[in-house]
């Protein structure tokens, strides 16, 4: 099992169990940048209890919980993480949180039909600005090619918008400046 093939059963686990959610992370900025590799799966997930057990086993035998949530400093928001044994490969499905960002990317996701699959996706713009709230040298990667891919088709306003609000306005510009002009 590959990592997209653990993305799509994920995203189908989800479906099935009507569960709102978003695929994040390096997914996000692959389907609107350039392809790089992960080795974990990301969903921003709007479910009230825990998923623990009960999810695994709907995921299938490959699956295994990780027993205790963690917490993400940068939204203040709880994380269940599964991990598909045998292999390295993790999936991690943060809780939508009340920070105000994640309220509003997550309200603006978009669905994509991914291999007869329907994933919901976050807007080109959100993907920017999470990437630049994370900060991370593969973050900051990410950025530069979904600003050079999706070149003349980004709302800057909102971008900048939330960037302002989060600190993040000088790498924003610092990253836009470093795209060649073609």
């Amino acid at each position: 099992m590959n990592t997209d093939d653990v993305m799509l059963k994920v995203a189908n686990a989800l479906n099935r169990e009507k569960i709102p959610s978003m695929l994040v992370g390096a997914y996000s900025s692959n389907y609107y940048g350039m392809p790089r590799s992960t080795e974990d799966v990301d969903f921003v997930i709007h479910f009230e209890s825990n998923l623990t057990a009960d999810f695994a086993a709907v995921l299938g035998k490959e699956f295994e919980a990780e027993r205790q949530l963690t917490f993400e400093t940068n939204t203040g928001t709880q994380r269940q993480e599964f991990f598909v044994k045998g292999t390295e490969f993790k999936v991690e499905l943060f809780r939508l949180s009340e920070d105000p960002f994640d309220q509003s990317r997550f309200k603006r996701r978009q669905l994509v039909v991914v291999e007869g699959t329907e994933i919901w996706f976050p807007t080109a713009e959100d993907v920017i600005v999470m990437k630049l709230r994370w900060g991370r040298a593969k973050d900051r990667a990410d950025v530069f090619d979904v600003m050079q891919v999706q070149r003349g088709k980004l709302d800057w306003q909102y971008i900048e918008k939330w960037c302002r609000e989060h600190g993040s306005l000088a790498l924003m510009e610092k990253i836009r400046r470093s795209i060649p002009d073609n």
